[in-house]
């Protein structure tokens, strides 16, 4: 089903016409990835656009790219874009610095980073990483890579000279690096080591921390100013973005076609298989993973207190960070208001 198809028969649908903005121009959001255009988390914003959702909210949504988490910071911050693709650490850093910007939408229910080692290795518990060295995907990450791992590792009985770190890159070149044994782990998104896994053939036991694990440090990211200015065209924004993310886990082999038209690879039967398989396999770091709830991207305040707390209790602020300031939840309720059982009804056809 094209997109044009799929969106005209959402509006057809008559528990959805509620939602139908009425005929009017197209509002611009300009929307920053941190790096990466093809990353994973882009599949929400290409189906989106694919299946026609920002223009049933009359939105034109344009993509740049600004290369770091904090160049993409600096962008919302100064009303060079409307939202960016980051984690939250930068903006708890920025805060005692004068950086007002808000996380308005979790993508995954997860904290981002874990410990993974090959299902061959002899490391068992997180102990027995003594005297190993752990991958990380480059100097850049290495703030965030080793948050969780020293924590973790920390809570193992491990002190910070009982291991390493070194850079290792992404996909098949970090692979490489793991099954050569030039590192012992890695330190990475959860969603990359799923991809590697799938990608390249393999199998990782996986290390989460128990402390941060229900904290969601990724998101769509605004600058306080363009949430009191732009809120109805933000929360326009996050609509497309839940039945996007409704879409993914409802109708995988679509969502994957999708997201390869968007990035403007082949969409061939063995690419297609491929990105299924990943969508399938990586459902659960993604919002909508419960497509039945009404929190679809939600930003538990409770949890970023909690995670604004680690922070400043291990000295990497000199005090709490407020979580509201940091991120908000007035965007959720709008964006998951339409009639869930009938739009799942309606993607699932093909």
């Amino acid at each position: 089903m094209s997109g044009a198809r799929l969106c005209a028969a959402v509006l057809a649908t008559a528990a959805m016409c509620a939602w139908a903005p009425a005929a009017r121009a197209d509002d611009v959001v300009r929307s920053i990835g941190a790096s990466n255009p093809a990353a994973f988390y882009e599949v929400l914003e290409h189906v989106a656009e694919r299946a026609g959702f920002y223009k049933a909210e009359h939105l034109d949504v344009t993509k740049q790219f600004a290369g770091s988490p904090s160049a993409c910071a600096q962008f919302v911050a100064t009303g060079k874009g409307d939202v960016c693709t980051m984690s939250i650490e930068p903006l708890i850093f920025g805060y005692e610095k004068g950086l007002r910007l808000q996380m308005i939408f979790a993508h995954d229910p997860h904290y981002t980073y874990v410990l993974g080692v090959l299902d061959d290795s002899p490391i068992r518990t997180l102990a027995d990483f003594k005297d190993k060295t752990i991958g990380e995907i480059n100097a850049a990450s290495e703030f965030s890579s080793e948050i969780s791992a020293n924590d973790m590792l920390a809570g193992a009985g491990l002190k910070r000279a009982d291991y390493g770190f070194a850079p290792i890159g992404v996909g098949a070149q970090a692979l490489a690096a793991l099954t050569a044994k030039k590192v012992d782990g890695a330190s990475f998104p959860a969603v990359e080591l799923g991809q590697m896994g799938i990608l390249g053939h393999a199998a990782f036991r996986i290390f989460r921390d128990p402390i941060l694990d229900s904290i969601p440090d990724l998101g769509f990211t605004a600058s306080v100013a363009t949430i009191q200015t732009r809120g109805d065209v933000l929360k326009r924004y996050l609509r497309a973005i839940v039945m996007a993310a409704v879409l993914v886990r409802e109708n995988p082999r679509l969502a994957a076609r999708y997201f390869l038209e968007g990035i403007g690879r082949p969409v061939t039967p063995e690419s297609l298989a491929t990105e299924t398989a990943l969508l399938v396999a990586l459902r659960g770091d993604l919002a909508g993973a419960d497509p039945t709830s009404k929190k679809i991207g939600a930003v538990p305040l409770g949890e970023i207190a909690l995670y604004t707390k680690f922070f400043a209790e291990r000295g990497l602020t000199a005090r709490v960070v407020p979580a509201g300031d940091i991120a908000t939840d007035r965007f959720i309720d709008y964006a998951n208001d339409f009639d869930r059982k009938a739009f799942i009804a309606t993607v699932k056809q093909r």
